[in-house]
């Protein structure tokens, strides 16, 4: 999971995820986060939801993709 500071952040990861680390049709899902406690509708992070279950993914060209744009890779 990718956490990305907003919306339009989060597109281009996605995109950059299917055309160079090839990711599947269904593949990655974008999800809207709230902040806890905040009141502004706008105050939200973005994630990008990959599933590799079998590792297939690069973990450090991940993190490093998600720098690229203020975000951070989500270790779970």
């Amino acid at each position: 999971m990718l956490v990305l500071p907003d919306r339009d952040a989060a597109e281009e990861v996605a995109d950059a995820l299917t055309e160079h680390f090839g990711a599947g049709p269904d593949e990655p899902q974008l999800v809207r986060e709230e902040l806890a406690g905040e009141d502004d509708a706008e105050d939200a992070q973005w994630l990008v939801v990959l599933e590799d279950g079998d590792g297939s993914y690069d973990a450090e060209a991940l993190a490093l993709l998600a720098e690229e744009y203020e975000g951070w890779r989500e270790r779970e």
